[in-house]
């Protein structure tokens, strides 16, 4: 089966005329036009070609299970959440949280809220009907163009998602977060790898090139009562 850039491969769309656009506008615009992921995203039903990341992540880190609990943070547009779904079957439980409104995805819950009050915490793990197996974020801050500042501020967000998924994840459970090229900070890194029995970083293939984004992987979570959590 071809990937979706061998696909699109010689198939270039430009548009007609840029009246009324900025030039980021127009480039933007046509990339997506010539982006074989936004077309193969499309093709299949997932709601952003985002869904082809954790796809790629999961072919090379098995991160999916059938009967799985899993959260996804930041959840919306929601192809993740869908993915998720997919790969965890009847039996599983996906619930997906974002502060915006989501259209509904069958076969998961979609909450509402901000995943540091602890009022939608516990709706979560009732969602779940249980402790999450796996938690995912595909969060980032907007960017300020300053790389040094934006690498702070994704950072920050990691953290937070990480400090959520030590409280919900079931110890075995793994967790994975959107950071930027520079990858995890020294101090968060040796954090997880306390907590976490195996952490990677990988650039998935439907990452962009010309992006910074790359995510981290934690497998094997020790669980909360080993350090102190």
């Amino acid at each position: 089966m071809k990937s979706p850039t061998e696909a699109g491969r010689g198939l270039t769309t430009r548009l007609r005329t840029a009246k009324g656009r900025t030039t980021a506008s127009q480039k933007w615009l046509e990339r997506q036009l010539n982006d074989p992921y936004v077309r193969a995203a499309k093709a299949a039903g997932w709601r952003s070609r985002a869904a082809f990341k954790i796809l790629e992540l999961d072919e090379k880190y098995h991160l999916f299970r059938p009967g799985q609990r899993v959260v996804d943070l930041g959840a919306a547009p929601g192809g993740w959440t869908q993915v998720a779904v997919q790969r965890a079957g009847e039996q599983g439980k996906v619930v997906g949280l974002d502060l915006l409104p989501m259209d509904v995805v069958p076969g998961a819950a979609l909450l509402q809220g901000d995943f540091q009050d602890e009022a939608v915490e516990r709706a979560v793990l009732e969602a779940l009907d249980g402790p999450a197996d796996l938690v995912l974020s595909d969060m980032a801050p907007n960017t300020t163009g300053h790389n040094a500042t934006d690498h702070l501020r994704i950072l920050g967000l990691v953290e937070l998602a990480l400090d959520f998924a030590g409280k919900v994840l079931t110890p075995g459970g793994a967790f994975v977060a959107k950071v930027f090229q520079g990858g995890t900070e020294r101090d968060l890194l040796n954090r997880m790898k306390r907590d976490y029995a195996t952490v990677r970083h990988a650039k998935p293939p439907a990452s962009r090139k010309d992006s910074a984004e790359m995510y981290v992987v934690a497998q094997g979570f020790r669980g909360a009562n080993e350090h102190g959590g």
